[in-house]
């Protein structure tokens, strides 16, 4: 039996996208994702601005608050401007916060709008929460999730590419999502940069002349040549990849993901979209694995899964040489030869 997700929090107020925020007396931006909750703040206060340019914005923290901060903030001034109050670290916040903002939402301030970014690090703040989501204050919550699966940084960079109404070529959005797998605050940066300096739709060689540089995109280059059973652009790749820096652990990694890919992707007669939805992934990613999976079989698919492994440990100090167990990897790959012992 498959193992059940934790259910989200009951919530009796609406939930509005981190893309699309609106304001309301009380906007709770709760997950651990940074740039997007910066992003739904922004955008917030760009709104507010825009209906009334003397808009009047402070910022609080919670952790480090000084009592009676938030009535004062939030109450109206002598001229009855709007107020946009920024509260971060709620999940670190003191008690005296705790305490007035629980009591701030039985009497919201007129013309206030009250951010309150909790990242979920911890569960300091938790009645307060739970409060906000039964509707105490007239709120709205904007989620912003961790963005951990493949899928989820595809569908974040497609959506920065079609909120700017740019068109990015398929092929140019995986290159560009690999260059920065572990880094969504800099994936944002590199879709922001192309979308400003790029006229007319993006494609892969774009992307390949601003970021090609990245151990990411080397080390899926490496791997697909490797997979393809192109051992000699593959061995040139990888050396490529080394003299301009990159790291065999990050590399190694890369391919590693691909194989698994390919392993559950294997054997499969399901449509693309029912066994992408099943496996938690696009239906790119199945198609590509398919693809990547012509030449193959379970026996040499096999052995390349257990160099992985074995080079996994290597580069990460199980050898004095991550260089030469990275090549072996290829080797094997490229060639479906099995290791040596």
């Amino acid at each position: 039996m498959a193992a059940r997700r934790p259910s989200a929090p009951r919530s009796a107020i609406p939930q509005v996208s981190w893309r699309e925020p609106r304001p309301a007396p009380i906007v709770l931006i709760s997950g651990p994702e940074d740039v997007c909750a910066e992003r739904a703040t922004a955008r917030l206060r760009d709104y507010l601005r825009a209906e009334d340019p003397s808009l009047e914005i402070s910022d609080i923290d919670a952790a480090d608050y000084a009592a009676g901060t938030l009535l004062a903030v939030s109450a109206p001034s002598l001229f009855g401007e709007p107020r946009l109050v920024r509260v971060g670290s709620v999940e670190k916040c003191s008690d005296a916060f705790l305490s007035e903002a629980i009591s701030y939402l039985a009497r919201p301030q007129d013309g206030a709008t009250i951010v309150l970014r909790h990242t979920g690090a911890s569960v300091r703040g938790k009645k307060l929460l739970e409060a906000i989501r039964a509707g105490q204050g007239g709120g709205v919550e904007i989620a912003c999730p961790a963005v951990r699966r493949d899928s989820d940084r595809y569908d974040f960079a497609a959506g920065e590419f079609r909120e700017a109404g740019r068109r990015i070529v398929p092929a140019a959005l995986r290159s560009l999502v690999a260059a920065f797998s572990d880094d969504l605050t800099e994936l944002a940066a590199a879709c922001q940069q192309l979308i400003n300096d790029v006229e007319g739709d993006i494609g892969e060689q774009i992307v390949e002349r601003y970021y090609g540089g990245r151990v990411e995109t080397s080390a899926f280059t490496v791997a697909d040549t490797a997979i393809a059973g192109r051992y000699g652009d593959a061995l040139v790749a990888l050396r490529q990849a080394l003299a301009s820096g990159a790291d065999p652990v990050p590399m190694v990694a890369a391919i590693a993901m691909k194989l698994r890919t390919m392993a559950r992707v294997a054997g499969t007669r399901e449509p693309s979209g029912a066994l992408a939805a099943r496996l938690g992934m696009k239906d790119w990613q199945v198609d590509r694995a398919r693809r990547d999976l012509t030449g193959w079989n379970q026996d040499s698919l096999g052995l390349a899964i257990q160099a992985a492994a074995r080079a996994d440990a290597e580069v990460k100090g199980a050898s004095r040489d991550p260089v030469f167990a990275l090549e072996r990897l290829v080797t094997v790959i490229a060639t479906r030869a099995p290791y040596a012992a």
